[in-house]
C-alpha cells in the first residue's frame, strides 16, 4: 500500500483499536511489512481472533495483543507498562481507536467517555511510551507517533469553559471536538520531541461507514447512514496512516497534518500555539494520577 515502505522485521509498532476497521488493515499491513505488531483490544477473544486472522494472512508470527478498555486510565497505564517491561524500543505508535456516542456517559474514572477513549487515551498511552519511543530513534535514526483524527476536526470547536459536556451533550460536538484535539495534540507533541528523532503526525483516514467503534443513537444514526453513500473501505481509509507510519517519503516529517497521503489544512486553531498548549497543560493535570511516578500504586 505506502509507497517507498521502510521494511525491518525488528522494528516494533503499536497499533490501538486494532480488531476491526481501519486499525485492523493497518496492523495486517504492517504485519505484511514485517514489523512486529503490537494490538490493543477491550476483549481478549476478539483481539486472539484477530492477531490469528493477521498472522494467517501474512505468516507474520510476531504478533501480540494487549487487552484493556481505554476508557479506563487505569487499563491504558496497565497496558503501557506491560509494553515498556516487554519492549524497551518502539518505533510506531498509531493512535487509531475513536468512538462515537449519542447519550453522556462517563468513564470508570469520572470522564465524559468519547473526550477520555478518542482522546486522552492517546494522550497518557503516547506520554508513557516516550521512552521507548526515544530508545528506538536512538537506534534506527527515528520513531513515529500517528494520531487519526477526521476531518471533522474543523467542525470542531474547544469548549473550553465545559469540554466534557456537562450541560448541552451533543454527541456529533463531542466527536468533532474530539477529533480536533487529536491534531492539537499531534502539534504540541511533534515540538516537544524535537531533536529527539521521534516524529508526531496526524491524518483524516476518509470518511469510513459505520463500524463496531461507533455506537450511535439519535442523530447520529442518521449522520452515520448518510455517510455511507461516501464511505471508502477500510482498506482505503487506512492507507494514509501505513504510510504516515512506514513511508521513507515522510521520514523526518512532523507537525503536519495529512490527507489521502498528501500534506492537508486543518482546522485553524489546530495550529493555534496557544490553544495546545492550554489542552496539553489540561490532559497533564487530568491524567497526573496515572502518569508519575512510574511503578508506584495508582487509584483504582
Amino acid at each position: 500500500m505506502p509507497d517507498s515502505p521502510i521494511s525491518n522485521p525488528q522494528k516494533t509498532a503499536l497499533v490501538t483499536g486494532a480488531t476491526n476497521g481501519i486499525g485492523k488493515v493497518t496492523a495486517l499491513e504492517l504485519a505484511r511489512q514485517g514489523y512486529r505488531v503490537l494490538l490493543t483490544s477491550r476483549d481478549s477473544a476478539k483481539g486472539q481472533q484477530v492477531l490469528d486472522e493477521i498472522r494467517a494472512q501474512t505468516g507474520n508470527d510476531a504478533l501480540e495483543v494487549y487487552v484493556g478498555d481505554l476508557s479506563s486510565m487505569g487499563d491504558v497505564r496497565r497496558m503501557a507498562l506491560e509494553i515498556r517491561a516487554k519492549h524497551p524500543t518502539l518505533d510506531v505508535l498509531v493512535n487509531n481507536a475513536g468512538a462515537a456516542f449519542s447519550e453522556r456517559q462517563t468513564t470508570v474514572d469520572g470522564f465524559e467517555y468519547t473526550f477520555a477513549f478518542n482522546y486522552l487515551a492517546s494522550f497518557l498511552l503516547t506520554n508513557l511510551l516516550l521512552e521507548p519511543l526515544k530508545a528506538a530513534a536512538e537506534l534506527a535514526g527515528e520513531a513515529r507517533v500517528v494520531s487519526v483524527s477526521s476531518a471533522v476536526n474543523n467542525f470542531g470547536r474547544m469548549r473550553w469553559d465545559d469540554f466534557q459536556f456537562t450541560q448541552h451533550y451533543s454527541g456529533v460536538t463531542a466527536y468533532n471536538q474530539s477529533k480536533l484535539m487529536n491534531v492539537l495534540f499531534a502539534h504540541a507533541l511533534s515540538r516537544r520531541l524535537a531533536g529527539t528523532g521521534v516524529t508526531s503526525t496526524s491524518l483524516h483516514p476518509g470518511t469510513m461507514s459505520n463500524s463496531a467503534d461507533f455506537r450511535p443513537g439519535g442523530l447520529l444514526n442518521i449522520v452515520f447512514a448518510l455517510s455511507r453513500f461516501i464511505a471508502i473501505s477500510p482498506e482505503r481509509g487506512a492507507e494514509t496512516s501505513v504510510y504516515l507510519a512506514t513511508s521513507g517519503e515522510v521520514r523526518g516529517v512532523t507537525g503536519q497534518y495529512f490527507i489521502n497521503k498528501k500534506p492537508g489544512k486543518p482546522n485553524a486553531v489546530a495550529s493555534d500555539q496557544g490553544a495546545q498548549e492550554r489542552l496539553w497543560k489540561l490532559s497533564e493535570e487530568l491524567i497526573a494520577p496515572w502518569l508519575d511516578p512510574v511503578g508506584e500504586a495508582q487509584p483504582a
